[in-house]
């Protein structure tokens, strides 16, 4: 667990008050290859009143996670395993092939699936990206976890295909990694348990993932409360009536026009309306 930067100076509660203020935190889950950090600090700026914990977890726990409310939300990777979940996608990432540095493949910037034909590929139980078959010729043995099976490729047992933030997550200086073409893709979303309406704290992260200003971010509630105020405002009597209802208050769209329609004086437009006088 990573907390956000957080004042020791901070005070707790007095539960000798009588009263308990719980200060509101959010709880954010991610998976590994994700990095929330950008979103981390928006969040300080837009909520510095407003704690955000960060739960590293394995793609495995990530919606258990979510449902056992041990987190409020979670930067995960598709597909969500039921209709409890509620998520949004953020984005694509490149699928890679991560090869030892001496390796052919190191020679070029990408690779097509077909090139894996005769390469052992490992495919570990972690594995995101959900093939009907994974390219290449399998292991006997699926290793436990990317990290193991990162650590297999630098011994030169196989090669490995993972989305481009895992194979940097792992990055070794004995290897390296080029695109690899014809394959799936991971999409990483933000998931939530599934509501009527997300809970205020889970609209304000997701107005920051998809880039809203500060305003917007605030969402449909802070404008419904807005509109509750105003409506009690000018419900209570104590408001003032606007200026169109004011008639002859010499308003610029109601009382001057008026005027002018009314007076036998001449002016810029009236001027032709003074001569039959003059007749006379």
């Amino acid at each position: 667990m990573t907390g956000t930067d957080a004042s020791p100076s901070d005070p707790t509660p007095d539960s000798s008050s009588g009263s308990s203020p719980e200060t509101p935190s959010f709880r954010l889950a991610y998976v590994p290859g994700v990095t929330p950090s950008k979103w981390v600090r928006i969040w300080n700026e837009r909520l510095p009143d407003v704690p955000l914990t960060l739960h590293a977890v394995t793609p495995a726990e990530a919606f258990g996670t979510l449902r056992e409310g041990a987190a409020d939300a979670g930067l995960v990777r598709l597909p969500v395993d039921g209709d409890d979940l509620s998520a949004i996608p953020l984005y694509t990432e490149t699928t890679v092939v991560v090869v030892p540095k001496d390796h052919l493949f190191a020679a070029v910037e990408e690779v097509a699936a077909e090139d894996l034909a005769d390469e052992l590929v490992l495919h570990p139980l972690d594995d995101t990206l959900g093939w009907e078959r994974p390219p290449g010729r399998p292991a006997f043995e699926r290793p436990a976890t990317t990290a193991d099976a990162i650590e297999l490729v630098a011994a030169g047992v196989g090669l490995l295909v993972v989305p481009q933030s895992l194979a940097r997550l792992h990055h070794r200086k004995d290897l390296t990694y080029r695109t690899l073409t014809g394959v799936p893709q991971s999409r990483v979303a933000l998931s939530w348990p599934a509501a009527d309406e997300a809970p205020d704290l889970v609209e304000e992260f997701i107005g920051i993932v998809r880039g809203r200003t500060v305003n917007s971010t605030r969402g449909r509630r802070a404008e419904e409360k807005k509109g509750r105020k105003e409506q009690k405002s000018t419900g209570s009597g104590s408001g003032k009536p606007a200026k169109s209802g004011k008639p002859g208050a010499g308003s610029r769209t109601s009382g001057r026009p008026a005027a002018r329609r009314g007076s036998t004086g001449g002016s810029a437009r009236g001027g032709r309306s003074g001569k039959p006088r003059r007749r006379s």
